[in-house]
């Protein structure tokens, strides 16, 4: 069950939302804005519960943010018990790439007056802030940028992308395929151990804020369009409690720093 009333107070609702259009774009945009993706706990050694407890513990409780499976875990909750038609999917991140890799990003399709919206709070990349509609192949203007959904024919998926300087960027790619609880228990432990999945040994993290999306890959901070590199441990807590808005145990910080400050700071 949904601890309603600590979900709206940290995203700075007074109440829940009507399940219409309106509705679901309010929400979508206020978790994107209050509670930030960040994967410090599968950095830090940790494959995160996906009890629903769990995630409301950690995520309103104790001010953290977390990466898809609990985002969307929350998200999706809210979504049924405040009476949205919401269908879980299974996604296959591109990030520019032709094909997906595994499916390892979890969102939701949301059916209002007869068609379906793309829903997702849990994609830590350029991710729109807006539900985007199913339907059409038209560009969708969003706050946070323009984007499209597009037919592989090649995958039978479903594409998500936005337009970036060079073009059409793909994000992510879905079927409509049935998923159970279990493939994203599976999902997680992967995405959380895997050296294959970039969860493990990279700090990636990601707001949206009124002025636009800020991100964290390592130790390169990037917002409006410029990257500046975190040289202090102290910067480095400073930031992550400031901008991003999260609270962190003692020594957390430091932790994350210590795996991180020799790391990459490009993908």
């Amino acid at each position: 069950m949904l601890h309603t009333d600590a979900y709206l107070a940290r995203l700075g609702l007074s109440a829940p939302v009507a399940h219409t259009l309106d509705g679901l774009t309010t929400l979508q945009a206020a978790h994107l804005r209050s509670i930030p993706f960040e994967n410090l706990d599968p950095l830090l050694g940790m494959v995160p519960d996906l009890d629903l407890h769990a995630i409301q513990t950690k995520l309103l409780d104790k001010g953290r943010g977390g990466y898809c499976f609990e985002q969307n875990a929350l998200f999706g909750c809210a979504l049924r018990e405040w009476g949205f038609a919401a269908e879980p999917l299974l996604a296959r991140v591109r990030n520019g790439a032709p094909h997906g890799g595994a499916r390892s990003h979890q969102a939701w399709i949301v059916a209002i007056d007869r068609r379906e919206y793309l829903a997702d709070t849990g994609f830590g990349g350029a991710g729109s802030i807006a539900p985007i509609q199913l339907d059409t192949d038209m560009e969708q203007p969003t706050p946070s940028g323009t984007y499209r959904v597009r037919h592989d024919d090649t995958t039978n998926e479903t594409v998500l992308e936005k337009n970036g300087p060079d073009g059409w960027f793909s994000l992510f790619s879905f079927d409509r395929i049935e998923v159970a609880p279990i493939d994203f228990q599976a999902a997680n432990h992967l995405c959380a151990t895997w050296h294959g999945a970039p969860f493990r040994d990279n700090l990636l993290m990601s707001r949206h804020l009124p002025s636009g999306r800020i991100s964290l890959f390592n130790r390169a901070f990037r917002e409006r369009g410029a990257t500046t590199l975190i040289n202090t441990p102290e910067a480095f807590e400073t930031l992550l409690t400031n901008r991003f808005g999260l609270t962190l145990p003692g020594g957390m910080a430091l932790a994350a720093w210590n795996r991180i400050k020799d790391q990459p700071v490009t993908r």
